[in-house]
């Protein structure tokens, strides 16, 4: 027995994860790869695919193909042991079994391939002792970690060490400026008792200077002890708190004073706000467990009447942000409607699930995985389905030409089971010269002239407006250039009504702090 290559493919051909155990060239695997979905029949029950060269042994794992290519003299016994064993591997490290959730751990799987083949040759091991392998610790890597610790603490004793040196120097350098301060206090007495009050330093009008605002200003006079007798200065005293600072003087107001009058526009200094004054945005509470519900619906309405396609598909995802609060399980009830099916994970509990509606782990001792930020995928449905009823909102359009006009006419109608949000209907149209001429609306309206769509929004409707229209004339068209209508809108209320009752935890203590968000939007919503 001699495996060539071990892959995860998608159905259309595309590798997401190849192990080569032979010499073999990248476009040798990727011929064999994206021949073999053509090669895949509808409705047959075969797992292996003979060709002239080699051999195809497979099983399909929800949207995915997992893939051994061999030779034609290997024993195909053997091969579907290998299969089976991989099979089993590849959702212990990918929790999500689709494109991104393969390439986010295509590591860890490939790791886990070596293990179970060598050179081609399937090594006789459990699931369980691949996944020892793969997180045995290793000695040096121990030791490289405490190293690395060591050096860490080290800094952050030296970075204790200068925090407490430059606290030490502001401190000594606030006790400097204190007595620089008495310092020249002392001097300015000395100075006023050795030449009088007329040419002291702290005068407006005396020192380096005069008048012009260059001079030693009255920041001196605050700190030194006026004589008795003196007239006031005449520029008034700075606030406190500030140190030295160059100040108008008196002849420079009266100059701006003469501008103003004479009609002059003086801007006068505005002192800035402090930056650190700005408080900023509180960040937004986030729950240490979040559960979303989310449905995504693709629809195809028939202009003439009828509906094409409708397809559901929701996903109930889990998104825990510390490991402690991973081992929980997860109390849902549904609506109960018989046209949805729902799928686990395949390392949920099936019988917990089809038993008590509880979305826990086969592994009750296994936590959920922390800090994902698109979360974990618990649970999934589908709903198909050719009852027009079940569509959330209906569009009618009648287009009609009139001479050199066309008169538009569309109408929406809304079920009652839901309320929705945001709603947008572009209606597509010509190259016009000119916005088309709106008659009536029930909403509001946009012309996107760079792409030619004619956009009608309707913030939320719900049993107050379930039925609205829209008549607006355009120079006359085809009536078939007006398709497709495409609609988007958001809402709460979901076909599913799935809820989360509550969260139970594993290990007893406290009950984790969650909370539940649920969104029911489109992915292609049209009318052709």
């Amino acid at each position: 027995m001699v495996v060539l290559a071990a892959s995860i493919i998608s159905k259309s051909g595309k590798a997401l994860v190849s192990r080569q155990f032979v010499d073999m060239s990248r476009i040798r695997i990727e011929g064999y790869l994206a021949a073999f979905p053509k090669l895949v029949g509808i409705g047959k029950q075969h797992t292996y695919i003979e060709t002239e060269n080699v051999r195809y042994v497979y099983q399909p794992i929800e949207s995915l193909y997992l893939l051994l290519v061999t030779n034609k003299q290997s024993n195909i016994l053997e091969d579907l042991e290998t299969l089976r064993l991989l099979s089993k591997l590849v959702p212990e490290y990918s929790y999500s079994l689709d494109e991104e959730g393969i390439g986010r751990t295509a590591f860890e799987i490939l790791f886990a391939f070596d293990e179970v083949i060598s050179l081609g040759h399937k090594e006789n091991l459990t699931v369980a002792q691949v996944k020892q392998y793969g997180e045995m610790e290793s000695h040096e890597e121990k030791l490289h970690k405490l190293v690395l610790q060591s050096k860490i603490n080290e800094t952050k004793d030296v970075m204790k060490r200068k925090a407490s040196e430059i606290d030490k120097s502001k401190i000594e350098k606030n006790r400097g400026e204190k007595g620089g301060f008495m310092s020249l206090q002392s001097m300015s007495s000395r100075i006023e008792s050795g030449f009088g009050s007329e040419n002291s330093i702290s005068s407006t009008g005396g020192g380096f200077g005069g008048g012009s605002g260059f001079g030693v200003s009255t920041e001196v006079e605050s700190f030194a002890s006026k004589p008795k007798g003196r007239a006031p200065a005449s520029a008034s005293a700075p606030s406190k708190g500030l140190g030295m600072q160059l100040g108008k003087t008196q002849r420079a107001n009266q100059f701006l004073e003469s501008l103003k009058a004479e009609g002059e526009v003086i801007v006068e200094d505005v002192r800035p706000t402090s930056i650190g004054q700005t408080k900023a945005a509180a960040p937004l509470p986030i729950d240490p467990v979040t559960l979303t519900v989310e449905e995504k619906l693709n629809v195809t309405l028939r202009h003439d009447g009828g509906i094409g396609n409708f397809d559901l598909q929701g996903t109930l995802s889990l998104q825990i942000l510390n490991q402690e609060d991973g081992l929980i399980q997860v109390q849902i009830e549904t609506g109960g409607n018989p046209g949805i099916l729902f799928k686990t994970h395949p390392n949920i509990n099936k019988e917990l699930y089809s038993g008590e509606n509880i979305l826990g782990l086969k592994d009750p001792n296994r936590p959920f995985p922390a800090g994902q930020g698109d979360g974990v995928s618990l649970l999934k449905w589908r709903m198909q389905s050719a009852d027009e009823s079940l569509v959330p909102l209906s569009i009618n359009c009648w287009p009609s030409v009139s001479g050199n006009e066309t008169y538009v006419n569309l109408e929406y109608e809304a079920s009652s089971m839901f309320v929705l949000k945001n709603v947008v209907i572009s209606i597509p149209l010509p190259a016009l010269r000119e916005a088309p001429k709106v008659q009536q609306i029930d909403g509001e309206w946009r012309y996107d002239s760079r792409n030619s769509i004619l956009e009608w929004s309707i913030v939320l409707i719900d049993n107050s407006n379930c039925s609205g229209s829209m008549e607006f004339v355009i120079p006359a068209v085809d009536p078939s250039d007006l398709f497709p209508i495409s609609v988007s809108f958001t809402s709460t209320s979901t076909f599913s009504d799935l809820k989360v009752v509550t969260i139970l935890p594993l290990k007893g203590g406290n009950l984790p702090k969650f909370s539940q968000r649920t969104l029911l939007s489109t992915e292609t919503y049209q009318v052709v």
